[in-house]
């Protein structure tokens, strides 16, 4: 066995299929198909049930593939840090950023980055927060930024900083004289229960925002009356201004909206709702050199 025996196995997992799986190691079939034979020999039973043209794994082989993901995992985190030794200034920083984020975060920390680190070459992936999660676990990225919500299976953190969620609403919204103030909010308190009657545009299902918003209004046992959802925050913040519904919307976000001379902020939750906005990467997993200085560039400019 070895590292690249590891490597087909983990293709035919991915892709189910021995023909795509040789496309895609750039073999042949047959030889794929003789590696696979060969193997499933040296275990003494089958790793693979075949369905068609379809490659289901075995009991057997669902291990092997658990196991495989994790020794080339700690190849790869060995290949990183050998690369370290050798030279800080070369190599490949593979980040993720929810798509809002990265509108404003990208112009203000990649040149800096580039600046110190201009032989690194910078890959981007804008997805949604729970895509990020699972890219990470699947070591496709070195670390992502985004809001935690709850902690993730085999994810550690640091935490950049802390922002406050809040209620938008348009000034022209009657809710906007029944705010009150409250000791330890920034912001005038909303008590939710106020918003039976309104139109709440949410985002959608994926993005941290969203789980949160769920969880204010199941803890205040309310349902909301939902009349949109977008994963679009610019969008969702100037709907918000032209009174089309309320919105929830992080302080950071805000800060990059055009709109904001339009709205009226509010704390929410008891008293308030705080987030905390992270660096996510592989639990107890070797973070590249580049890594971590990405990472003290974001932790500055939060």
């Amino acid at each position: 066995m070895d590292f690249r025996e590891l490597s087909h196995i983990m293709a035919i997992a991915k892709y189910k299929n021995i023909t795509k799986a040789a496309e895609s190691l750039y073999l042949t079939q047959p030889t794929l198909s003789k590696t696979l034979k060969t193997l499933e020999a040296e275990v003494g039973q089958p790793l693979f049930r075949r369905l068609g043209n379809k490659y289901i794994p075995t009991y057997a082989g669902e291990r092997y593939i658990e196991r495989a993901q994790e020794i080339l995992q700690l190849k790869k985190e060995l290949d990183q840090e050998m690369g370290d030794i050798i030279s800080k200034n070369e190599g490949v920083l593979k980040i993720g950023f929810p798509a809002m984020r990265s509108t404003y975060m990208l112009p203000c920390t990649l040149p800096i980055f580039r600046s110190l680190y201009p032989e690194v070459r910078i890959l981007i992936r804008e997805e949604m927060s729970d895509v990020l999660v699972r890219l990470i676990q699947e070591g496709e990225i070195d670390l992502a930024f985004f809001n935690r919500f709850e902690n993730d299976k085999d994810i550690d953190y640091t935490i950049m900083s802390r922002e406050e969620l809040l209620l938008v609403v348009s000034k022209e919204n009657p809710l906007c004289g029944m705010g009150v103030k409250m000791h330890g909010c920034k912001y005038p308190h909303m008590d939710l229960r106020l918003l039976s009657d309104q139109n709440v545009i949410m985002q959608v299902p994926g993005q941290r925002t969203r789980s949160i918003t769920d969880r204010i209004f199941k803890n205040a046992g309310m349902e909301p009356n939902i009349i949109l959802e977008t994963g679009n925050i610019q969008a969702e913040a100037e709907l918000a201004a032209r009174n089309f519904g309320v919105a929830f919307i992080t302080e950071t976000h805000l800060k990059h909206v055009a709109c904001t001379d339009r709205l009226a902020f509010f704390s929410v939750g008891k008293p308030n709702t705080t987030v905390d906005f992270v660096a996510a990467y592989r639990m107890n997993s070797y973070i590249p050199y580049h890594a971590q200085e990405y990472m003290k560039i974001v932790k500055e400019f939060t």
